[in-house]
């Protein structure tokens, strides 16, 4: 069976395969059809892309300076991992026909490494340290598209959503803490048509999984985590095992986790169900089957976990109460568990949005409002938007592009330049969904 995440088999002909995939390009940009030999995974990353409004043309938007980029990656987890990324891929990063390069989980390019004259060609197309290289903002690419799938992949040439990164190839694995499951970013290797050979794809999967295992060296108990924001379907953790959760297990899991005291079958069917009639052989049957899935870890009467979870949502929430605005906004990956419409799961949904918002709107840093603004869960926040255009110098140029924005959003809702208050509320309410990763 052919590998997916590989971009060419053994033997293809690279010049035909771009000349292919290019003609299935350009019919995409102009009518939304994908047609072989365009894999499947590049298709689907096609159509992200193209959802997200990503530029076909054009180069990637630097959001962190150099100022706020030093202090963020020398406290970000991954520095600890960079002697391996360099022992394991330097050599290829030095031999003038390669780069080494290490995202977060926003894609934001943190380190970018290699021989001098293939960094400044690299420079054309803002591939450069502080660039945002997730789908959204750069379409298709490696470490994007690893970081939308949760899983490693090759992206050759013209498979690239954006023209001025097709003539190069890269191949990336996601990078996942040992101890919580949750995606810290990726690392990528990056150059010429060769880069699309198996041999490559293997070799940042096999630095993948040595970056995580030196990160895994000390740690004394991994115990349990729960990852639910910006994902629909939960990611749990057990001892460096890691379970994807349906959706109404992710729900009873975070309400479960939420409540360590414990729940009667009355009080999680309302925080379920809310008020339908429900009969009670259907939670029942539920939790039956997630106990078949966490066994000991569920307990009942009253319903509880036997062992504490850590939530992302926690450290989001702890982060706010240490006034760790900036950390804060790392660790908040979306709304919590996206489509759910269980009652106690929108209350709690809502309760950090609106948190993540004032803090964000109290802090009045641009680059926080900046960065919120650009997420799809941001970008329709006319609140936001107009405290990012009062935060800015006055004379700023800076000011004009959110300005408009501000403008577009106001008129969009029906306000005058007297209305204020609530103009936050249609993004604090909307739902956003965000791709989910395959099955584990």
């Amino acid at each position: 069976m052919v590998n997916p995440w590989l971009a060419m088999e053994t033997g293809a002909d690279p010049v035909e395969r771009t000349r292919t995939v290019r003609r299935a390009h350009a019919a995409f940009l102009a009518d939304g059809t994908v047609a072989p030999p365009v894999r499947q995974v590049v298709a689907d990353s096609w159509r992200r892309s193209a959802e997200a409004h990503a530029a076909a043309d054009g180069a990637a938007p630097i959001e962190l300076d150099e100022a706020t980029l030093s202090a963020y990656r020398d406290g970000h987890p991954l520095a600890r991992a960079m002697p391996v990324f360099r022992e394991l891929l330097g050599s290829f990063a030095q031999d003038g026909a390669h780069l080494l390069a290490v995202c977060d989980p926003q894609g934001r390019l943190l380190w970018v490494e290699g021989h001098r004259g293939v960094r400044r060609s690299a420079e054309r197309m803002n591939f450069v340290v502080g660039a945002r290289w997730d789908e959204r903002h750069a379409g298709t690419n490696a470490p994007g598209t690893a970081l939308a799938a949760d899983h490693a992949v090759q992206i050759f040439a013209t498979e690239h959503y954006n023209r001025q990164v097709q003539r190069w190839s890269c191949a990336a694995a996601p990078l996942h803490d040992p101890r919580t499951g949750r995606l810290l970013g990726a690392v990528d290797l990056t150059g010429g048509d060769h880069v699309a050979s198996p041999h490559s794809l293997a070799l940042v999967q096999a630095t993948a999984r040595a970056a995580q295992a030196h990160l895994a060296s000390g740690v004394p108990e991994l115990g349990v985590c729960l990852s639910a924001l910006g994902r629909d379907e939960a990611l749990l953790v057990m001892d460096g095992e890691r379970l994807r959760l349906g959706r109404r297990h992710s729900e009873i899991m975070m309400l479960l986790a939420r409540h360590p005291e414990g729940l009667t079958g009355d009080q999680l069917s309302v925080l379920l169900y809310g008020e339908r009639e429900m009969r009670p052989v259907t939670l029942r049957a539920e939790l039956s089957r997630l106990r078949q899935l966490v066994g000991a870890l569920l307990h009942s009467r009253p319903y509880r976990l036997s062992r504490p979870v850590e939530t992302d949502l926690d450290a989001v929430e702890e982060a706010l109460a240490a006034g760790e605005v900036r950390s804060a906004l790392n660790a908040y990956r979306g709304p919590l568990l996206p489509l759910s419409e269980a009652p106690g799961v929108q209350r709690l949904r809502g309760a950090l949005a609106d948190a993540m918002r004032s803090a964000l709107l109290g802090a009045r840093d641009p680059g926080l409002l900046r960065e919120w603004s650009r997420t799809s869960w941001g970008e329709d926040d006319l609140e936001i938007w107009e405290a990012l255009v009062d935060a800015l110098p006055e004379r700023s140029p800076a000011r004009s592009a959110p300005m408009a924005t501000a403008h577009r959003l106001r008129a969009a809702y029906g306000l005058t330049s007297g209305d204020l208050g609530a103009v936050g509320a249609p993004a604090a309410a909307r739902v956003a969904t965000f791709a989910q990763p395959p099955r584990l």
